[in-house]
C-alpha cells in the first residue's frame, strides 16, 4: 500500500518538476505584437511554466513578408525590435525577402547592426526556391554577420524541401541554421546527416533544428522511436524546443517531449541548454 501511494505521488510530481526547468521557446509568432506577447504571458502563466527565453518573430499567419515591399518589412522588423527592447528575455527573429537582392541584404546588415541575432525565411509563404541564388547569397551574409538563419521544414511544399535545405547548408558552411520541424513528417531524411558527418570536409555540422509541431505528433505514436532515433542521428545538442505558438502552446509541447522516451540530460539540453548556446544567451 506504502509503495502504491509513493508511486503516484512521484506520477504527480513528476509533471511540475518538468515545467520548473528553465524553458527556452525559440518559435513563437507575435502576429499582434505586444497584444500576442501579453496572450502568450497568460496561457504560459495559466499552465504554471516559467519562460527563460523565447525566439519571436512577426512573420507568419496575416502578416506576409512579400517580395517587392522592403519599407513594409522594415517597419514590422523595427516594431518587434521595439518590443524586445521592452523584453530583455526576448530574441528577436527578423525578415526579409530573399527575391529583394540588395534590398535583403541592406535589411539584413541593418538589423544585424541593431543586434539582430536570427534571420527567418519560409520558402513555401514567401514563395521562393531555396535553390535560387539569391537566397544563397542572402544566408552567406548572414553567416558573416554572425546571424542565423531559421527556415521552415515542415515539407509541405510539392516534393518536399528537405535536400534543397541540404543543399544551401553544405553551399554556406559558416552559417547556422535552424529547420524548423525538423521535416515534419519527412523527419527520416534528415538521418542522412549521421553519414554526411563521415564525409571528410563536405559537412560543417551548422544545421539545428526545431521540432515545434512534429513532437507533439511523435509522442505516443507509431513513429516516436523513429523520430527519437533521428533526434540523436543529427545530434541532441542540434534540436530546439519550439511551440509555434499560436498554433500550439508551449504546454503541449513540453508535455509531448516529456512523454518522449529521452534521458533527462537530453531533455534539458532540447528544453534550454541548446538555444541558449546557439544564441549566446547569458
Amino acid at each position: 500500500m506504502k509503495i502504491a501511494f509513493l508511486l503516484a505521488a512521484v506520477m504527480l510530481l513528476a509533471p511540475q518538476a518538468a515545467t520548473a526547468q528553465p524553458v527556452f521557446d525559440s518559435h513563437v509568432h507575435l502576429w499582434d505584437g505586444e497584444t500576442s506577447l501579453d496572450a502568450y504571458e497568460t496561457q504560459v502563466k495559466a499552465a504554471g511554466l516559467t519562460v527563460s527565453g523565447l525566439g519571436v518573430m512577426w512573420f507568419g499567419g496575416p502578416n506576409q513578408a512579400r517580395e517587392g515591399d522592403p519599407a513594409d518589412i522594415r517597419a514590422r522588423n523595427d516594431a518587434l525590435l521595439a518590443l524586445a527592447a521592452k523584453h530583455p528575455n526576448m530574441v528577436p527573429i527578423a525578415t526579409v525577402h530573399p527575391y529583394d537582392g540588395e534590398a535583403a541584404l541592406d535589411e539584413l546588415q541593418r538589423v544585424a547592426g541593431r543586434g539582430v541575432r536570427a534571420l527567418k525565411i519560409h520558402p513555401h509563404t514567401q514563395k521562393f526556391d531555396p535553390a535560387d541564388p539569391r537566397v544563397l547569397a542572402l544566408v552567406r551574409r548572414a553567416g558573416e554577420l554572425g546571424v542565423v538563419v531559421v527556415m521552415d521544414n515542415a515539407n509541405i511544399v510539392p516534393g518536399g524541401d528537405s535536400e534543397k535545405l541540404f543543399n544551401l547548408a553544405l553551399a554556406a558552411p559558416r552559417t547556422k541554421f535552424v529547420f524548423a520541424h525538423m521535416g515534419g513528417l519527412n523527419f527520416r531524411f534528415w538521418n542522412i546527416l549521421k553519414m554526411a558527418r563521415t564525409a571528410e570536409g563536405l559537412f560543417g555540422d551548422n544545421i539545428y533544428f526545431d521540432i515545434s509541431a512534429t513532437v507533439t505528433l511523435a509522442a505516443d505514436a507509431p513513429i516516436e522511436e523513429e523520430f527519437i532515433w533521428t533526434m540523436r542521428n543529427v545530434g541532441i545538442d542540434h534540436v530546439l524546443l519550439g511551440s509555434d505558438y499560436p498554433q500550439f502552446s508551449l504546454a503541449q509541447t513540453l508535455a509531448a517531449l516529456e512523454r518522449l522516451d529521452l534521458t533527462p540530460a537530453e531533455k534539458a539540453m532540447i528544453r534550454h541548454g541548446n538555444a541558449k548556446a546557439l544564441f549566446d544567451r547569458p
